[in-house]
């Protein structure tokens, strides 16, 4: 059931981006509009967007609410994505809905697309579940992107933003934050660490608190939250603003603790017993990040990267931003649509490189880090042993 599930999606017919609202408007409208009982707060933003999604999640369920997680892509399973309380949507439950929402959209004419399909599964399962809170993660832009069928919010938060899918969200950072801006609702706060003059239009014209969050972090949520990095503590003040906003009931010692289980694999994850970091940067400004995390955290240690990332990404730049001259590097063509081959990494990379073929057949004498692309890590299956 669950493999026939997955096949639908990963059909020509679903598997591929075309932004909109329309579609799952109509498909929603026919399951009397799940998504209308549910009490969301949306994140949207080039980088950290996930971040945000998992620390709120993580407090709020400390704080003893349901919660429901939507994000986006997974590493190994589909099912990752939907998640309540940090369990995984069950495989047949998951099944039972994608076939619900396929059938009724074939019935009725409506050609969904594979997020789309997932979007729709997703507020069937929250609503059907009693969700207190769902923490809802755009995929791609924020205006015309499915999760944005939502008429109100708790509030909106906005990361960073960065030139990422510039064909179809545009050119500059400007014309992006437009974009992103659109899940701005009426009446509904704003909080966010960017002040691009399209968010403050935007919550002007739709009476919209602008609240903007400055990288100023308690020391002790900083101390307690379980994502490393220099730059998770940006992430962290925009959860934590929402929370305190939003929550003032909740008290910082359950924020602590809730800081202290969050879990988000993936994003500047240490394995000490392997030396092995694994983040999943897909853009210049994630690869920056990394590259200022490896040199604060280990500015001594030799570095060997395994590199692969999708051809519609700026790889040049992310490969100069992070290799030095005495890295060691490994290109990996992995197979996923659009993955940059070998040839085309090593045609653009600024120092020797050699191809990727398993990790197990590298020794760990010297840190070594994976990074590039969430689907060349997910195509890994021998790191499925390293990853919690």
């Amino acid at each position: 059931m669950y493999k026939k599930a997955i096949k639908i999606l990963t059909s020509k017919g679903n598997f591929h981006i075309d932004l909109g609202l329309d579609r799952i408007s109509k498909i929603l409208s026919l399951f009397d509009n799940p998504q209308d009982k549910l009490n969301c707060i949306h994140v949207a933003g080039t980088n950290g967007k996930g971040s945000v999604c998992t620390i709120l999640a993580s407090i709020l369920k400390e704080a003893g609410y349901r919660v429901g997680l939507y994000t986006s892509p997974h590493i190994w399973e589909y099912t990752e994505r939907i998640r309540i309380n940090g369990e995984n949507i069950p495989k047949e439950e998951f099944s039972d809905l994608i076939f619900d929402v396929t059938n009724k959209a074939k019935n009725n004419n409506i050609h969904l697309t594979e997020f789309e399909i997932l979007t729709v599964v997703m507020f069937l399962y929250f609503q059907k579940n009693n969700v207190d809170i769902v923490i809802l993660e755009t995929g791609l832009g924020g205006r015309l992107d499915a999760t944005n069928v939502i008429k109100k919010n708790l509030c909106s938060i906005i990361t960073q933003i960065d030139l990422d899918h510039t064909e179809r969200l545009g050119n500059t950072k400007d014309e992006i934050a437009y974009e992103k801006a659109g899940i701005i609702k009426k009446d509904c706060p704003v909080i966010t660490s960017v002040g691009y003059e399209a968010i403050r239009d935007k919550a002007d014209k739709e009476n919209s608190m602008f609240i903007l969050a400055t990288p100023f972090v308690n020391p002790m949520f900083i101390e307690a939250c379980s994502l490393k990095g220099m730059h998770q503590v940006e992430n962290l003040a925009l959860a934590i603003n929402a929370i305190q906003y939003l929550f003032k009931d909740i008290s910082d010692e359950t924020i602590i603790e809730g800081l202290k289980k969050v879990k988000n694999p993936c994003r500047f994850q240490y394995i000490p017993e392997k030396n092995l970091i694994i983040d999943a940067s897909h853009n210049p400004n994630g690869v920056k990040a990394l590259r200022e995390n490896l040199d604060y955290y280990f500015p001594n240690e030799k570095r060997r990267f395994i590199f692969g990332c999708l051809r519609t990404k700026d790889y040049e730049k992310m490969m100069n931003i992070l290799f030095k001259d005495d890295d060691e590097i490994f290109l990996n063509e992995f197979d996923y649509p659009n993955a940059a081959t070998y040839n085309e990494l090593k045609a653009k990379c600024p120092i020797n490189s050699k191809k990727y073929n398993n990790i197990l057949e590298l020794d760990f004498n010297k840190l070594t880090i994976i990074c590039g692309s969430f689907y060349m890590i997910g195509n890994m299956n021998e790191l499925r042993e390293f990853i919690n």
